[in-house]
């Protein structure tokens, strides 16, 4: 089992990274917010195959928060995640604070015209900015050759690849599949913020996917009909609101109205106050 090395600040991380390349090491990144999961640590497997030093950020980017959205409980608990990513091989934890990252005076955001116009930007108008900004930050600060992203996250994905492509970053982004428990729900952070019967509530979700491919399967392309009977079957659930459920093209995440070629379909939806994300690409 490997050692594990923690590193606080900017300039250490950049000196570690810079040490690193100039030996002709490559440098894996996976930038979390903590209160890891098997779904971060399948991502952390394939940094850990991806290159010769595995780097993991644990920190909770304010930026990406609204008014009235979860910063202040986010979940925490740093001394299990490091007996997690000391099983995981991982090399390097890089774990700043807050003003660390963005101290007094910051001003620089990284913003993108088109991607963020759809999906979870349109009720979180603040939350993409965020993450791109600090995903720039971080890129910058790790300096790595590969970062390892997850598809439950697509548009995210989508957003953090177009930044990439823009920037002219010399990095190669990795979109890695999502895990579900055995049940199907998509594994996240805020599933811990379910009681028992939300938990059970959540499975609507995953349930409402497959249900569109199986629709799907029987010849019917029309989106709305298909986002008709999932969004029926997540209604007659108690205590879920939706937020969208879109079926939209996989690279510009514009809506489609018949599915002629493979599709995203991306639903998000709130169990009692939890907002819960899930996403499958349908195929005709």
């Amino acid at each position: 089992m490997r050692d594990i090395e923690i590193i606080n600040t900017i300039k250490e991380m950049q000196r570690y990274s810079d040490l690193a390349r100039r030996d002709g090491k490559t440098v894996a990144f996976v930038p979390t917010m903590g209160f890891l999961h098997e779904g971060h640590l399948s991502l952390m497997k394939k940094g850990r195959e991806l290159a010769d030093i595995l780097v993991v950020s644990i920190f909770v980017n304010p930026a990406q928060f609204g008014p009235n959205e979860d910063l202040a409980s986010y979940p925490k608990n740093i001394e299990r995640d490091l007996e997690l990513l000391i099983q995981e091989g991982v090399d390097i934890a890089f774990i700043p604070d807050g003003k660390e990252i963005y101290p007094k005076g910051f001003q620089t955001y990284a913003e993108l015209k088109n991607l963020p116009n759809h999906l979870c930007g349109l009720s979180r108008p603040v939350f993409f900015r965020g993450v791109a900004t600090v995903v720039a930050k971080l890129f910058n600060i790790v300096k790595p050759h590969f970062a390892v992203f997850g598809q439950k996250d697509f548009q995210q994905l989508l957003i953090i690849k177009q930044m990439v492509k823009d920037l002219n970053l010399d990095i190669e982004i990795i979109g890695a599949p999502i895990v579900r428990e055995k049940d199907g729900l998509a594994m996240s952070s805020r599933n811990s913020y379910l009681s028992p019967e939300q938990r059970i509530h959540a499975l609507f979700l995953y349930k409402a996917l497959k249900k569109a491919g199986e629709i799907l399967k029987n010849g019917v392309r029309d989106s709305s009909k298909i986002i008709e009977e999932a969004t029926a079957l997540i209604k007659s659930c108690s205590d879920t609101s939706i937020d969208y459920i879109k079926i939209c093209d996989p690279e510009t995440l514009e809506d489609i109205k018949m599915i002629e070629k493979p599709a995203l379909m991306a639903i998000a939806v709130k169990v009692g106050a939890t907002r819960l994300i899930d996403n499958m690409i349908l195929n005709p």
